[in-house]
Parts: C-alpha cells; structure tokens; sequence
C-alpha cells in the first residue's frame, strides 16, 4: 500500500516493479493491521522485530534477505533455537538502501557475520546485485558471504520434492551457521596471510 502511495506521488515516478510469490498474497504473515496503512510509511529495510533491544549485544550473525525467504526462515521451528542470529528484511532492492543497511549492521554492537539469504541460484536473484555494494560498505571484520543454491544454469531443480528438500537446506544451513571463519580467512590464515 505504501508502495504504491509512494509512486503514485512521485513527481517523476520510475517503473514499478513488484516481484511477489502468489503463496504470500492471502498469507496472514503477510498481511499488516489496518492502522499501518494510515499511520505507517514504506520502509525499505526491516529490522528483525523478534529481537530484544536488552539482547542486541548478544547477536552475533546476521541474515538479511528479501521477500519469501524471509517468512520461510522466521516460520521455521529452528528460528527459535538460533539466540544469536537475526533476520533482516530487505523490501527494495533498487535503489539499495544501503544507508539503513549500514544503521542495520552498527545496531548490533558485537555482529560478526553477515549473510545474504536466498532461494535463487547464486547467479540470479539478487546476490549479484547487492553483493558488491553491501560487501564494500560493511566493517571488513564481519564476514559477509551468500547462503543458497549455487550457480545453475535452470532456476528450477525441476521436482517439487528436490526443490523442497533444497529449500529446507538452506534455512537449516542460515539458521544454524556455526561461527567459524570464512573459507579465504582459514586459508590465509594457513598461509599466514592477511585478507
């Protein structure tokens, strides 16, 4: 609603593109009480609303994600077991809101890692577009790397069962990642170089 209140003001309004799966029109997860829609704005990155402002020194990962996955990764019954963890929504894609990413990843004062979360292979979706920019501007001693499908040349594994048993895959490996150092850290530190 918002959204589109906002382009509909928009002196010079750009395209409008909205990518949504049809799971999450009627979803109660996904629906906002009706005083949002008056008193609320379009927010272009969500905070994780199950962390205790008390618990945020507590969290030391991370997940930011966008659409979809982030229900499937809240809803998921290991949600509660991960005490560290948070879960970040990213509503707009372009332009990046990178400068409420950069609020998100100061308001967690001992963050040591960073991951981006999603259901595509990693050469679609939006890893390749926030990547760079998200990588860049984060404190290089958080670890930011992608969690997902890897690099496939068809976006579907083509069964519903595969892509289910998949999907599962990953929220188990975001929801329980341990907290070990990225794969180049290890090996430079094993070489006893620095990254």
């Amino acid at each position: 609603f918002h959204l589109l209140r906002m382009q509909a003001l928009a002196p010079h309004p750009r395209p409008l593109v909205i990518m949504t799966p049809k799971s999450l029109l009627r979803s109660p997860v996904a629906a906002s009480p009706i005083e949002a829609l008056g008193e609320g704005r379009f927010q272009p990155l969500l905070d994780d609303p199950s962390v205790d402002p008390a618990r945020r020194g507590a969290i030391t990962t991370l997940l930011l994600t966008t659409g979809k996955m982030y229900h499937d990764l809240t809803s998921n019954p290991l949600r509660e077991q991960a005490r560290t963890t948070a879960v970040g929504r990213v509503e707009m894609l372009d332009p990046l809101p990178l400068k409420e990413i950069v609020e998100l990843v100061r308001s967690y004062p001992n963050l040591e890692q960073l991951f981006w979360v999603q259901e595509e292979p990693k050469n679609m979706g939006a890893w390749t577009h926030v990547n760079r920019p998200i990588g860049r501007m984060r404190p290089y001693h958080i670890r930011w790397e992608y969690i997902g499908r890897p690099r496939r040349a068809s976006p579907s594994e083509g069964f519903h069962g595969a892509h289910s048993a998949e999907q599962e895959r990953i929220i188990r490996q975001a929801l329980t990642i341990e907290q070990t150092p990225s794969e180049e850290a290890a090996s430079a530190a094993r070489s006893g170089s620095t990254l």
